[in-house]
């Protein structure tokens, strides 16, 4: 049925793209992105046809963390041909607009962006496509969600309690748009001493669990604060590249791994993995 005058179009799958997977977080600086293209390239190295559409277009460091600046080619009329790295097939504002330049765009200019990077970009035939949302509330999440139906949310905490704060709103957010939630989890969880072996709790403890209880969503994991991750994501190389043995990345193998039982859950509840946004 056409939209009544006035009434924005229903969101229209992606042909070939089995679930869209939002990964949000309430404020920045949570590792938001350092989760979202570890799971992405976990979930690649498990197997899976992944890809990663970075829509943090205020700070979209997905190129530095995948290690590529190139620019994507423009294939037939105006189709874009994403990027390749990993496993993955990757799009990102950085690659268009690549140095430190900013993005000074308003709220129609994200929409279309957005829309661009969605319906015309070559992502052919995909199990999974993560997408990097930039923090907060704003409109490009909103764009997302009245573009096409996502599959589920994934919220990005830490334990401390201003961004447990934050993160309440994330969810809510979610909520008030008709998007299931996959699950919270918990980044910067603890960190290991590395001369006395215990963890030391630099943000608190426990705060996603429960916080995941209250709402009554799920609790994906926790990853600790390891400077091994850090680094390998300054250097392009995301730290799931070490093999889902290495102690500095069992964590996210083992929260990527509770993502894909979420996404199985909320697609065996919506048959035609569609979820209607009202």
């Amino acid at each position: 049925m056409p939209p009544r005058p006035g009434q924005a179009p229903a969101p229209q799958p992606i042909p070939g793209i089995d679930a869209i997977v939002a990964v949000g977080s309430g404020k920045g600086g949570v590792g938001k992105t350092t989760l979202a293209v570890n799971l992405a390239v976990a979930l690649a190295r498990r197997g899976h046809q992944v890809g990663l559409l970075d829509a943090d277009v205020y700070g979209p460091n997905v190129p530095l963390m995948l290690g590529t600046s190139a620019m994507p080619n423009i294939v037939g009329q105006d189709r874009i041909e994403p990027l390749e790295r990993f496993g993955l097939k990757v799009i990102s504002v950085g690659f268009l607009n690549p140095g430190d330049k900013p993005l000074i765009w308003r709220g129609p200019m994200l929409h279309s962006i957005i829309r661009q990077f969605l319906g015309q970009v070559e992502w052919g035939k995909l199990e999974y496509l993560v997408v990097d949302l930039p923090p907060g509330t704003g409109d490009v999440a909103l764009s997302l969600v009245q573009t096409v139906p996502l599959t589920g949310a994934i919220v990005v905490t830490t334990p401390s309690d201003v961004s447990l704060q934050d993160g309440r709103k994330a969810i809510e957010m979610f909520r008030q748009v008709k998007v299931d939630l996959v699950g919270l989890v918990e980044n910067m969880s603890y960190f290991v001493c590395p001369h006395c072996h215990q963890e030391i709790d630099i943000f608190s403890k426990g705060g996603g669990e429960r916080t995941a209880a209250q709402f009554g969503i799920p609790f994906l994991g926790s990853v600790e604060l390891d400077p091994d991750i850090r680094k390998a994501g300054d250097t392009g190389q995301p730290i799931v590249l070490t093999g889902e043995d290495s102690p500095h990345a069992r964590s996210i193998y083992a929260f990527a791994n509770r993502v894909v039982e979420r996404i199985a859950e909320i697609k065996a509840a919506a048959p035609d993995n569609v979820i209607q946004i009202q």
